[in-house]
């Protein structure tokens, strides 16, 4: 009895450490790219860069006013690109393919820098998300059937612009309800992760999971990386990566590969859930970047074969800056 209580206090100190760790290194994150992201948005360049995106449109079989949710999606994050999507003349098909690129390119700018110290360089997995939104959305649209032309009508009333005042207060809000958010969320889960370390339940929870890890290319020891950010998101799933890599355990590919597979499919609760308010469909949503992901990682997994380094992974370790 003693022994469990000595063992319990020992996971409970040890998850705190880990847990505010990862708090701070998500504030120093967080923070700064969510205020820039505030700006941005303030200042309007954001409708003014829109046409960029038009070539790509066609590709995408959407219409040239989808650009603005793409950006703003890939910008700020789900959110905008909702606010942004419920104020144009959209038909459910654009809808849809609009969800499915932003599920997998959200928030690229912050996700990215997240993932960049956690395991991947930035530029790699940014491209990665950006290569399977395209893909996924272009090989969607065949599947869809033509729709009439007929648009869903939305109302059109936006508030005037804010002022920089008004953007700060809500910037700060926003901002102090996600660091509340996140501080409860990863603090809990580095406290079950210490604690199920030290009970040793970690590896009957991954042979539960090994038969879907397989499936997904996964190795099983990041099993609960990959629960974790599928369950809680990229940004919850970054800061315990980070705090299990320092232990220096996973080789750089298997931390690769999760990367990836994560960078596609996460948060598979939370997210999916705001577009259906869309009326969009469960199906399209949920199971597009699921098989994204799969495919992604085997050929991953396949090109360093073909290569012949994937016999001899390097260790990691990802220190904290």
């Amino acid at each position: 009895m003693e022994l469990s209580q000595n063992k319990l206090k020992y996971g409970l100190q040890a998850g705190i450490k880990k847990g505010w760790s990862g708090f701070v290194w998500m504030l120093k994150i967080i923070v700064p790219i969510s205020f820039l992201s505030a700006l941005i948005e303030l200042s309007g360049f954001i409708n003014k860069i829109d046409f960029l995106l038009e070539p790509i449109m066609n590709l995408l079989n959407l219409s040239p006013m989808a650009a603005l949710p793409l950006i703003v999606g890939m910008l700020t994050g789900i959110y905008g690109g909702i606010a942004s999507m419920v104020v144009l003349p959209l038909t459910i098909n654009e809808m849809t393919l609009i969800a499915i690129f932003l599920l997998i390119s959200h928030n690229l700018i912050q996700e990215g820098i997240i993932q960049g110290k956690s395991g991947l360089n930035p530029f790699k997995a940014t491209l990665f998300r950006l290569i399977a939104s395209i893909v996924t959305v272009i090989i969607v649209s065949l599947f869809l059937e033509s729709e009439p032309g007929a648009l869903v009508t939305k109302s059109t009333s936006v508030s005037a612009h804010p002022t920089f005042m008004i953007m700060l207060k809500i910037w700060f809000i926003a901002t102090l309800y996600l660091s509340v958010k996140i501080f409860a969320i990863i603090m809990v889960i580095m406290i079950l992760l210490e604690t199920m370390k030290i009970f040793n339940m970690i590896q009957h929870i991954v042979k539960v999971l090994n038969p879907l890890l397989k499936i997904m290319g996964l190795d099983q020891r990041v099993g609960i990386l990959w629960l974790t950010a599928n369950v809680f998101g990229l940004a919850y799933g970054g800061a315990v990566i980070v705090e299990e890599a320092k232990e220096g355990y996973l080789a750089r590919q298997e931390l690769e590969r999760l990367h990836l597979s994560v960078g596609i499919n996460h948060s598979m609760v939370e997210d999916p859930a705001l577009f259906l308010s869309l009326g969009l469909s469960a199906f399209w949503l949920w199971i597009p970047r699921f098989i994204t992901a799969i495919i992604a990682v085997h050929l991953f997994y396949l090109y360093y074969k073909i290569r012949g380094i994937y016999k001899t992974p390097d260790s990691v370790s990802v220190q904290k800056k």
